[in-house]
């Protein structure tokens, strides 16, 4: 196994692959808790806020970050934690959001 293989099972396995759904329009936004910040993903369009995403996708190797990863491993297993917000929060959870990066 190799670094990149523990930082993914560390990450799901640790707690920190969180969905937070908006309701009751059921808004999504993914988040991995990491040690310095939080990143923002969008697993649909496979996109990631850390600076690992953008480094791949400009390098040769294209290969996507691996919190995309996490979270994938995270719904397979079964180990994604659910955060439910009301909608009225949704402005505020995102500047949050936002100041962290």
């Amino acid at each position: 196994m190799d670094d990149r293989d523990d930082k993914i099972k560390s990450s799901v396995y640790s707690g920190r692959v969180k969905l937070h759904i908006f309701e009751p329009s059921k808004r999504k936004i993914w988040t991995i808790v990491g040690k310095e910040k939080e990143h923002w993903l969008d697993p649909d369009i496979g996109f990631c806020s850390c600076s690992g995403y953008y480094f791949s996708k400009m390098s040769d190797n294209k290969k996507e970050c691996y919190h995309l990863e996490s979270i994938r491993l995270a719904e397979k297993e079964k180990k994604t934690e659910l955060i439910k917000f009301s909608d009225d929060e949704f402005g505020d959870f995102l500047k949050g959001l936002i100041s962290d990066l």
